[in-house]
């Protein structure tokens, strides 16, 4: 059996604990192609006019991996607790793309309020796929402690960067949009290229920024708005600027942004992407914005949220 991973919404969060499984059971596997324009194109003939740019990628991933394997991962993502909710997307896919392409994904749920954990999701894939239990939690257990080894290595070398003398931006993204190779990529290259020290609001220690996001908007349910949140509060005092990047029309986004705004009193800008986006634009934008950041020479300290010794 091939197991088709989609590049898109999920796997930037649970890829390499999937791949880390699967090799580890030895079962073959596809990654789709990185996003390009024929995969957006094939996301919008299946996606209606209302969903997001990234739900309209992901669409575009499944229909690049039909006839390429024999069976697709779509998870369904619920809550990690009352507190801890994610996009209604990440609830709905698994439908959407059983309907839209008349297909039964390999799936598993995520949802913490019904005892449905993510240790429980992986014995039921490995049982989907013929595997012992012992077999499967082995394997779970020995991917979940790499990635969480690479992770910590990427979290210590983002917070390193927050010492450098250069120009630093927090780039405060989902990271499906962030290393999207059509969202986020051009921009982060960009940013790269004039000399900015780019800081990834995904690479905290969670209960870190969730505790803080938690403390900057009180009743702010989504998991992952609270980490984001979280890492602007932590990065207040410590960078010259924040690049704000989402996919049109993002609901939460809008919110959660608009949220933020209020506590910031360093430069800021707000990049919407589309399907129909020219980089030509954005880049205008973001010159004008590294203009300002290096004209003003360095950034006006943020008392909002106390961050001493949080790193």
């Amino acid at each position: 059996m091939i197991v088709g991973i989609p590049r898109g919404l999920f796997y930037y969060y649970y890829g390499d604990l999937w791949t880390g499984f699967l090799d580890a059971l030895g079962v073959s596997y596809i990654l789709s192609e990185e996003t390009n324009r024929e995969i957006i194109d094939l996301g919008m003939h299946y996606a209606t006019d209302e969903m997001c740019l990234s739900m309209k990628i992901y669409l575009g991933h499944i229909a690049s991996l039909k006839g390429k394997c024999d069976t697709i991962l779509v998870p369904r993502i619920d809550n990690y607790g009352t507190k801890n909710q994610t996009c209604t997307n990440f609830l709905a896919a698994f439908d959407i793309v059983r309907n839209l392409f008349s297909l039964e994904p390999l799936t598993y749920n995520i949802n913490y309020e019904k005892m449905q954990t993510e240790e429980e999701a992986f014995k039921k894939i490995g049982k989907e796929l013929g595997f012992e239990e012992e077999s499967s939690l082995r394997a779970y257990h020995n991917a979940l402690t790499s990635i969480n080894y690479q992770r910590q290595k990427c979290i210590s070398k983002n917070i390193e960067s927050l010492r450098t003398e250069k120009v630093k931006v927090l780039v405060v993204g989902h990271p499906y949009n962030l290393h999207d190779a059509f969202i986020g990529k051009p921009i982060l290259d960009f940013l790269k290229k004039n000399h900015v020290e780019i800081i990834d609001s995904n690479l905290f220690h969670e209960n870190i920024t969730e505790e803080l996001g938690e403390k900057m908007q009180q009743g702010l349910y989504f998991k992952y708005s609270k980490n984001l949140m979280g890492s602007i509060a932590l990065c207040l005092d410590k960078v010259d600027g924040i690049v704000f990047l989402t996919a049109f029309p993002c609901g939460i986004d809008s919110l959660v942004n608009e949220i933020a705004f209020r506590y910031l009193k360093i430069p800021h800008i707000e990049i919407v992407i589309d399907e129909l986006d020219s980089m030509v634009g954005i880049e205008t934008r973001l010159e004008s914005f590294i203009d300002v950041l290096e004209r003003n020479g360095g950034h006006e300290k943020s008392s909002d949220v106390s961050t001493n010794g949080r790193l």
